[in-house]
């Protein structure tokens, strides 16, 4: 069996592989296998550190994957281009009325579209704002400032004791075991040590889904050892694991489940305190995964979620081209919980860490 440095050498899997998962470092749980002793350094803590503000950085070098992922919003919102282009004081109601549309039918919600359009009024009457294009800087800008007042944490937060433990949960379809994967890519790229955790235990080809992304990453996995069994135990045995390698960052995908369905809601909870008995302040995130052509619909899945286990961050998905980029807002808005990730295509590096500024300006380009 390949170690994960032979793995690690590997671009792609080679093609006389007749097993997909023969190279994977697997670990099943056995309740027989004792304990070793662990030994979990906390140095290094600047470690964490960098590496969510190295991610962050190379958001603002793949603007243009950010720019094509809104295309839908920004042809949405292109009739305000025309709308203030020969804006005159006299024509602000009308004006005013159809930039108000131009949102809504961009999924920024009612509440913050209002929010909006009557700030922009009373700046027009005072005198404060004199032509089109002072409009639709005023617009850009307090959409703007409200993603970085209320989401302004887009860093990862990993704390500072070794491993950083990373819970993705949402509901069925969503992209969880995918964006998982392409976390791992990334922050493998910037030199983490990562194990992933295959925690969703009702879906039958979840594991193996999990498997391939392992293999394409080069990163160690732990999988239940058994159909059906409990994703805390998984889960527990994956930072176990983890804390006694001396792994960086422990990523544990979950199963889907309906945001209305509380027993499975519950057994969200059992995993957050199953990792928080292994590592102290664990999970360090707890990431919501929602769907980006589900526009608004996703704001009563992200307050349930939110209320259960206490959401840190938001990773948004699909946003290829067919979402309605005014639900970033939104969420943002009514939540106070910032987005971290947005999915924009289906490539491995397409996880793009979110940038504020140049979400902005993607969609009021």
């Amino acid at each position: 069996m390949a170690t994960l440095a032979h793995l690690s050498l590997l671009s792609k899997p080679p093609p006389q592989l007749n097993n997909l998962f023969s190279t994977i470092p697997r670990t099943r749980l056995n309740p027989q296998s004792k304990p070793t002793r662990f030994k979990c350094l906390a140095s290094q803590t600047g470690f964490f550190t960098k590496l969510g503000r190295l991610i962050k950085e190379k958001a603002k070098s793949d603007v243009e994957k950010i720019f094509s992922g809104f295309s839908k919003t920004r042809d949405n919102l292109a009739v305000i281009d025309e709308l203030l282009l020969y804006w005159n004081l006299s024509e602000t109601d009308r004006v005013l009325d159809e930039l108000e549309e131009a949102l809504l039918v961009s999924d920024f919600g009612p509440r913050i579209t209002i929010q909006i359009v009557e700030k922009l009024r009373e700046d027009i009457l005072a005198g404060k704002l004199k032509s089109g294009s002072e409009i639709k800087d005023a617009l850009k800008k307090s959409v703007l400032d409200l993603l970085q007042k209320k989401g302004n944490k887009t860093e990862l937060q990993l704390g500072f004791r070794k491993p950083a433990v990373v819970m993705i949960v949402g509901v069925n379809g969503g992209g969880k075991t995918t964006s998982l994967g392409k976390l791992a890519y990334r922050l493998k790229n910037e030199g983490a040590k990562i194990l992933m955790a295959a925690g969703d235990t009702f879906r039958a080809a979840a594991s193996d889904q999990l498997e391939i992304w392992a293999e394409r990453t080069g990163c160690e996995i732990v999988v239940a050892d058994r159909e059906k069994a409990k994703a805390s135990s998984v889960l527990s045995q994956a930072v176990k694991k983890g804390k006694e390698q001396e792994f960086d960052v422990v990523l544990c995908d979950t199963s889907g489940r309906l945001h209305t369905n509380y027993s499975l809601m519950e057994e969200l909870i059992a995993c957050k305190k199953a990792v928080g008995k292994i590592v102290r302040g664990a999970p360090n995130e707890i990431l919501l995964v929602l769907d980006g052509t589900t526009g608004l619909n996703m704001l009563p899945q992200a307050r349930e979620f939110n209320e259960v286990v206490g959401i840190t961050g938001f990773i948004l998905t699909k946003l290829d081209g067919s979402a309605r980029g005014g639900c970033v807002v939104s969420v943002v808005d009514e939540l106070g919980i910032p987005v971290k990730f947005v999915g924009v295509g289906e490539g491995v590096e397409d996880l793009q860490p979110f940038d504020a500024e140049a979400f902005v300006n993607a969609i009021f380009s």
